[in-house]
């Protein structure tokens, strides 16, 4: 092998990140783990909902990724063929994976909301915690 060829090899493997389930972020805002304000909270709604308006919207033409893509009928083709319909369905692929994300999405958003409603509160308790020291000094 070159020295620079070497050069090029990666240092450090890459850990897969598993992402926060909805399901988890919901259960931390209802054990009050996670707050936010309503701007930050009304932001990321906005964005989740653009995720979810715009999936919805390209929705059919992405399930035609189930579907093997016809090719010729040699055998790369045919391997190409199975190839990329394998990295579009397997349980890494890309359909799977949006498919996942847009089960979990409207999960965030009830976790959002809960996270304003709880910050809602603290914030009202810490309000009402300070007034009630002004008068005691």
């Amino acid at each position: 092998m070159t020295e620079e060829a070497q050069e090029l090899q990666p240092t450090a493997k890459f850990k897969a990140v598993t992402p926060l389930a909805g399901a988890q972020l919901k259960r931390m805002a209802v054990q009050g783990g996670f707050a936010v304000d309503e701007n930050t909270g009304q932001e990321m709604i906005r964005s989740l909902q653009g995720v979810i308006d715009s999936l919805e919207e390209r929705w059919s033409a992405l399930t035609k990724l189930q579907k093997s893509p016809r090719m010729s009928s040699t055998a790369t083709a045919q391997w190409v063929s199975q190839h990329m319909h394998g990295t579009a369905t397997d349980a890494q692929g890309l359909l799977t994976q949006l498919e996942a994300a847009r089960a979990e999405f409207p999960t965030y958003v009830e976790a959002i909301e809960l996270a304003k409603k709880n910050y809602r509160e603290r914030d009202n308790e810490n309000q009402r915690d300070l007034k009630r020291i002004d008068t005691e000094i």
